[in-house]
Formats: structure tokens, C-alpha cells, sequence
């Protein structure tokens, strides 16, 4: 049976827990994710573990930050005033924006809301987490 590699368009159920080992995301019920190896349109960890890979296998991987989302970035927290927003969005705690960057869109989460100071911020919500997987390659094709 071929084994998944760079260039191979693949199908994984996965089920994605933190260290404390609550549950971030799952394709249970859902269709499985699909995804072309080498394109990095998944995490790096994710891609590796794939690859290699024969449709029926399943494992159980840990993916570091750095293979992940990288590390918190502190700069990317930030506080701007309330009167900065637009005028009919009522900032609340764990609300997601999307904004609009010379870089394109990015998301901000909003930490803090107080008085008229409101706290973003830009890391993704994984960064600087450990994330493990339990992965199955459903087809490759």
C-alpha cells in the first residue's frame, strides 16, 4: 500500500487535546480533513506526521509550539482606546476581530475591556501551546 508523501492529497480524522487535556478541535462527526502534503495548509507537526503514513493508520503525536503556532509573542498585546473601534461594535472579553493588515487579515482576540482602554491580542489562541493529536489517514488521492 503507498505510503502519504510531499505532493499527495490526503484525508485525516483527527481529534486535537491540550496537555491538560482538553479537547480544541475534532473532525468527529464531520467529513475528514483534507489537505495537500508540502502545501502548508496544516501545522507543521501535522504535515510530518502524516507523511509516511498508510491509509488505516492512526497514531497519537505532541507537537511543540515551534511546529505549531509558534511561541506567545507579548508584542502582539496591545491596548488601544475604546473611541479607535468602530463606533457600533461593543468590545467584549474573548470577542475575535478581524482586522485588516498591510499583510492582509488577522485576527485579534480581546483580552480586557476596561472603561475605555480595550486589550487585543494578535498571537493566534494556540501559540505556545503543546498540542497532541490522534490522527487517522482516512484515503490518500
Amino acid at each position: 500500500m503507498a505510503k502519504a508523501k510531499q505532493g499527495d492529497k490526503v484525508k485525516v480524522h483527527y481529534i486535537g487535546t491540550l496537555e491538560d487535556g482538553s479537547q480544541f478541535d475534532s473532525s468527529e462527526g464531520r467529513e475528514p480533513l483534507e489537505f495537500v502534503l508540502g502545501e502548508g495548509m496544516v501545522i507543521e507537526g501535522f504535515e510530518k506526521a502524516v507523511a509516511g503514513m498508510e491509509p488505516g493508520d492512526s497514531c497519537s503525536i505532541s507537537i511543540p509550539p515551534e511546529e505549531a503556532y509558534g511561541e506567545r509573542n507579548e508584542e502582539l498585546i496591545f491596548r488601544v482606546e475604546r473611541e479607535q473601534m468602530p463606533p457600533d461594535l461593543d468590545p467584549e472579553e474573548d470577542m475575535v476581530l478581524e482586522v485588516q493588515t498591510e499583510h492582509g487579515p488577522a485576527q485579534l482576540t480581546v483580552v480586557a475591556v476596561e472603561g475605555d482602554i480595550v486589550t487585543l491580542d494578535g498571537n493566534p489562541p494556540l501559540a505556545g501551546k503543546t498540542l497532541n493529536f490522534e490522527l487517522s489517514l482516512v484515503e490518500i488521492g
